[in-house]
């Protein structure tokens, strides 16, 4: 379990952390290594965890979902990653998925899949990003045609978690002109003819989730597979999506980074350098008060913006890209510091620390890379300091 300050949890809140911390320690953190090392998609174990209400977290009650805040998802995504980063950014990727049909479904989809989504027993992947449209999102080229009763989707995405292994692929694609007007999304399953996946990507970090191109070739869908059944709205569920996303990757972050400034404490304290143990060493102390220091700071602001999220602040969107910009940045220089104070054996594979480091690495890339968060804050301080 971590070490963060929960001086501030209420009984309810505290027995949401700590169901989450122990099922990370028990069925996660004793084969994260072993599943980094063999590539391994851990299905089994995410459905566990929606079975204790992990698999639509802020998704509504009367559709299956747990019913709970961003706040509380932002806790729990900590607690998963302190024992595996990489499989707690899979299942926030998808809780994403999940709340955007959850939020944007008609009656009828929220039902069809909602409880599927929620259990786990229909595994799903968000699928925004292409080989030409990266952080320029809105600029996306696959095609979506309506034909009769269907639409027909072509195209390539790049970069998708979960490809290949996952059930359900929420898939944006252009039904109308060019720019973000012009985009929608469709729920496409796993069977659809004329879908399939490029070869597995060969990655630095997330060796426990898998990455793949989607490529459509023709894929025909239901008109009623349309999210909301909508044309035109879907480049705002994206980025309304991302919002969420963005707070869990950051929650993957500080966990993982919580766990990387726990095990270098530990490993300085017992360590003896020229007589003496390494943290009596005064750098060692400043280093770890600094570390400490950008541990605590994350947590405030990753919980600030979660809660702007919650009660729909004005600045939400702000609020949401200023945490993931500074969580991750900070958490993963906590981990690279962590590092560091082992020496010689962090760089070894078998303390856990060097994991830490590759699957927070990406962290500052995806749901947003670090830049585009600037640009997104930027943006909206000069809207209120422009006449």
């Amino acid at each position: 379990m971590t070490t963060f300050v929960d001086s501030g949890l209420d009984a309810d809140e505290r027995v949401i952390v700590e169901t989450a911390a122990d099922f990370a320690a028990k069925r996660i953190a004793p084969h994260a290594l072993r599943w980094d090392a063999d590539n391994h998609f851990p299905v089994a174990e995410l459905r566990e965890a929606a079975q204790l209400g992990m698999g639509a977290i802020y998704c509504a009650e009367d559709a299956g979902g747990s019913g709970l805040r961003r706040l509380d998802g932002v806790r729990i995504f900590e607690q998963l990653a302190y024992a595996d980063p990489a499989v707690a950014a899979f299942l926030s990727i998808h809780n994403m998925c999940t709340w955007m049909v959850d939020e944007y479904g008609t009656d009828e989809q929220r039902a069809q899949w909602v409880p599927r989504l929620a259990s786990m027993d229909t595994v799903a992947s968000y699928c925004l990003t292409e080989p030409g449209a990266g952080s320029d999102a809105a600029a996306l080229s696959t095609r979506a045609e309506r034909v009769g009763d269907e639409y027909v989707l072509t195209g390539v995405k790049q970069f998708i978690s979960g490809a290949g292994s996952s059930d359900l692929y929420v898939v944006m694609a252009r039904t109308g002109d060019a720019g973000p007007k012009g985009i929608s999304t469709f729920l496409v399953e796993k069977d659809s003819p004329g879908l399939s996946f490029g070869a597995q990507e060969h990655k630095m970090g997330w060796h426990a989730q898998p990455t793949a191109q989607v490529i459509l070739d023709e894929v025909r869908v239901p008109a009623t597979n349309l999210l909301g059944n909508t044309e035109g709205i879907g480049f705002g569920i994206a980025m309304n999506g991302l919002n969420g996303g963005r707070l869990n990757i950051a929650a993957s972050s500080l966990g993982g980074a919580q766990a990387a400034f726990d095990k270098a404490a530990a490993y300085v304290a017992s360590r003896k350098a020229f007589g003496a143990a390494l943290i009596d060493e005064s750098t060692i102390r400043f280093t770890l008060a600094d570390m400490a220091t950008s541990l605590h700071t994350s947590r405030l602001m990753l919980w600030h913006a979660a809660s702007a999220l919650d009660a729909g602040a004005p600045d939400k969107v702000e609020q949401c890209a200023m945490a993931k910009r500074y969580v991750t940045d900070s958490c993963y220089s906590v981990a690279d510091q962590a590092l560091q104070l082992h020496g010689g054996y962090g760089y070894l594979a078998e303390y856990g620390i060097e994991k830490i480091v590759r699957d927070l690495r990406v962290h500052r890339i995806l749901e947003g890379t670090n830049e585009i968060m600037r640009v997104v804050v930027g943006r909206s301080i000069a809207s209120r300091f422009s006449n």
